[in-house]
């Protein structure tokens, strides 16, 4: 998965931000539409997007709008809109930030590890009985540990760090197996079926991992 992905259309700004955070040690994917960054996003996917508003096509409020349908995915949008009814869109719509333009990129880069320190930073997730620790990369459950493959709990993780939202099956399978994967879709079914009977009280009646029919999968703490 890439670490951020920055969403502008003006080339040597884009090139320029993506030079800082490299030197940082992100990876840093660059599209320049609206349209693109959502093909990345589903490909790829991104901790982070750094989205402009004044893109050619999709606007970078349909972006954002778009990726918060099925995603908890940080945004950090940058713009030289400044006006208060733009940032208020902005945040409304799900925006974690909103900085304006022309920003100076030592606040640039301190608010993105902000956001990665907030989010990621922490070892374990806790979900009731629950625990995975993300350092270790094991589950337990009732302080009894779990025995799972690394696709098992790269599923789980990102399913839980995006606690109830659906996800479709398009992006649970670009994200965990790559849209580039030998796989096919039924991979990903048998490996929530692994899931629940593993971490579910009765994987006949899941009320953790829930199908969302026609679409893909949903994660509810209980």
């Amino acid at each position: 998965m890439t670490d951020i992905l920055i969403v502008e259309d003006e080339k040597e700004l884009a090139d320029l931000l993506c030079d800082f955070l490299r030197a940082e040690n992100y990876t840093v994917s660059v599209a320049q539409t609206g349209e693109k960054a959502l093909s990345l996003y589903e490909k790829y996917g991104a901790r982070l997007i750094v989205l402009d508003i004044m893109l050619p096509g999709m606007d970078g409020f349909a972006v954002c709008r778009k990726i918060r349908e099925e995603s908890n995915t940080p945004i950090l949008i940058v713009s030289a809109k400044t006006e208060k009814e733009d940032k208020l869109n902005g945040l409304v719509l799900g925006a974690d930030d909103y900085i304006e333009k022309p920003y100076d990129i030592d606040i640039m880069l301190a608010k993105i590890s902000g956001i990665f320190k907030r989010r990621y930073a922490v070892d374990e997730i806790i979900d009731g009985d629950i625990c995975i620790n993300k350092v270790s990369r094991t589950v337990y459950k009732n302080d009894i540990p779990i025995e799972m493959t690394p696709k098992e709990i790269d599923l789980l993780l990102l399913l839980i760090e995006n606690k109830g939202k659906t996800l479709t099956k398009e992006f649970l399978f670009n994200q965990i197996w790559g849209s580039d994967s030998f796989s096919e879709q039924q991979t990903l079914t048998v490996h929530i079926k692994w899931l629940r009977q593993k971490i579910e009280n009765d994987a006949k009646k899941p009320l953790r991992i829930q199908t969302v029919w026609g679409v893909g999968y949903k994660y509810e703490g209980i």
